[in-house]
This record gives C-alpha cells, structure tokens and sequence, in this order.
C-alpha cells in the first residue's frame, strides 16, 4: 500500500515517515515550498509540492496513492481569530476528504487534537461526549480543528468514506525542527522559565503517536476518533520530570490564575497593538490555567499504541535538540 502523508514536515510527519519507511511502505509527502525542511533529507520518498487550498494540486497527489494521512494545519494560537488559520484547517481538510472520496482510497487518517475534540477536561477524564469543551477559550485554531473533526466523522458515518481520526495530545520527542513542544525543554534546559500556572496537559511521546497512527492503516473503526495520549500531569510535575532529565533546577514561583489571565490580557493587547506574536495571549493563559487531561485507553487498546515513559521523550527531544545546535 502506497501512503501519502500532508503535514509531513513537523514533528509528528517526520517521525511517522520514518517509522514508515522503517516498515516498508512506499511514502510520498504532500508539501508546500516554504514547508520543507532538513529533517526529511535523504530519506526515500516522493514529493510532491503544493498548497492544502489548491485542490488541483491535492487531486494531482492523492490519486497516486492508497492511503493518505492528513496532517497538515497551522497550529498557531497567535492571532487568536484569523481567516487563514480557518482555511487551512477546515478547507483544506475538505478537499481532502473530496479527493479521497474522487480516487477511492482505501483509508483517510485525519490527524486532529485532543484538545478540540468532544471529551471533556477534568480531574478525572472520561470518554463521555459532552458539548464541545475547548470552545470556551475563543481560538481559531481550536475551532477549526473541531470543525474539521466532524467534516470528517460525519464523511465516514454519511458518505461511507473510510475514514478515522487521531487525536494526539502534547507531543514531545527528536526531530523538532522548529521547534514547537521543545521550544518547552530549550526554556527549562537554559533555565529562563521561573514560573508554572496550576494548569496541566496530557504528554505524550510523539513516537508513540506515530506508532498508533501506522497501526491505524490496518487497525480502528471507521468514523472513530482516537486520543493518542500517555499521562496527565500538571505543569509543575512535567518540568520536574524536565528539570530532573536535564539536571538543571526546577521554575520555583506558581502563578495565581488572575495573575495568569491578567498578564495574558497585557500579552493580547501589546500584540493586538505592535502587530507582534505576544509571550502568552488572553486565551493561551486560559489554556494555561485549566487541566486539560485524557482517558487515551481506546487507542491503546484498539490501535496498539505503547506508552513510552514521558522522561525517555523528554531526554530524546533533548539529545535531538542539543545534536542540531538549537542549544546554542
């Protein structure tokens, strides 16, 4: 089975291509020009540039393939509404599913977030399908990616297009190029982030991630969603797994979630005004406050995700960080 892979330049696309690979299967990337990096070099796949929106371009590569795992968003919380942001994530995972369905591939894997899926957050997490939990924080991006979630649940459950999603958590592992989480690890390894909010996330190793998703060719259910995930842990428990991996002291002082929101509140309008990406925005310092924890059992049980110690992600996104000079 021949398997193409949108997004395949980010931290979760160039660990999933090489587990692929790894595996035999013939790979081909859908990219755009300004998105390809040195974390795919010599690595033995096809690629074919072009743009999410431009669905020649999409028709052009889809109808090569048996496969296609769509990855491929902007992820940015910054600005916190923008047009851009909703088309690319909710367009262009409709031409998409429209090319899936024009070729009749065999599957369509939709690569989401937990955090815009229908889960509730809370203490102790449940798969319980509430209304959508991550609205509340007015993000573009959240948005999207719910909207484009059900673009695709309901294609599978309407149109009988063979499709299911997965949801990864906060993923953390080697090959970030940006960097995005390890933008994290780079803040705590050189000792400039003194804070932590009473907040907390789901970690996950993002080769663990990609595992569930090479599973997911042969194993799930059509018109599922998966949250790929390992622990919920707070901020402060995470960087002191950080801090002990890298043997540097841990940040000492604990935001209050007023003084969180308020310093969010300032971020928000110095970038509202200088036009400028801001440290943390009103509704990234929400994000902060809340626990935004997960039951991931259903992907390890049904996709045979592992559950890698979150220290070994941390010391391998370190060790990869460090290796491609990002310390300096």
């Amino acid at each position: 089975m021949k398997i193409l892979i949108t997004g395949a330049t980010g931290l979760l696309g160039s660990n999933l291509v090489r587990l692929l690979v790894d595996r035999g299967y013939p790979v081909g990337i859908f990219v755009h020009t300004r998105s390809y990096k040195t974390t795919l070099q010599n690595l033995p796949v096809k690629k074919h540039f072009g743009d999410i929106l431009d669905m020649e371009s999409v028709e052009a590569a889809v109808q090569e393939y048996d496969i296609l795992v769509h990855a491929a968003a902007i992820t940015d919380y910054w600005p916190s509404r923008s047009k851009k942001i909703r088309e690319v994530n909710i367009e262009g995972t409709r031409n998409i599913i429209n090319a899936v369905k024009k070729f009749n591939l065999r599957r369509l894997i939709y690569i989401g977030s937990g955090i815009a899926s229908n889960t509730p957050y809370s203490k102790q997490p449940s798969q319980t399908i509430l209304p959508f939990a991550g609205a509340k924080y007015r993000l573009d991006y959240v948005d999207s990616k719910y909207i484009a979630l059900q673009l695709v649940l309901n294609a599978a459950r309407q149109d009988a297009v063979p499709a299911l999603a997965i949801l990864p958590t906060f993923m953390i592992g080697p090959y970030d190029s940006l960097p995005t989480s390890g933008k994290l690890i780079l803040a705590l390894a050189r000792q400039k982030l003194k804070f932590y909010t009473r907040g907390g996330r789901n970690f996950v190793d993002v080769r663990d991630v990609a595992t569930a998703i090479a599973n997911s060719i042969e194993k799930g259910q059509i018109g599922k969603y998966y949250i790929t995930g390992n622990e919920n842990l707070t901020y402060k428990e995470f960087f002191e797994k950080v801090t002990n991996v890298l043997g540097v002291p841990a940040p000492p002082y604990l935001l209050s979630d007023s003084i969180t929101k308020f310093a969010g509140i300032v971020g928000s309008l110095k970038g509202g005004l200088l036009g400028s990406k801001p440290f943390m925005s009103y509704p990234a310092a929400k994000v902060a406050c809340d626990k935004i924890y997960f039951n991931c059992n259903d992907a390890v049980d049904e996709l045979e995700m592992p559950q890698t110690p979150i220290e070994t992600a941390i010391k391998e996104c370190y060790d990869w960080l460090n290796a491609n000079q990002h310390l300096i």
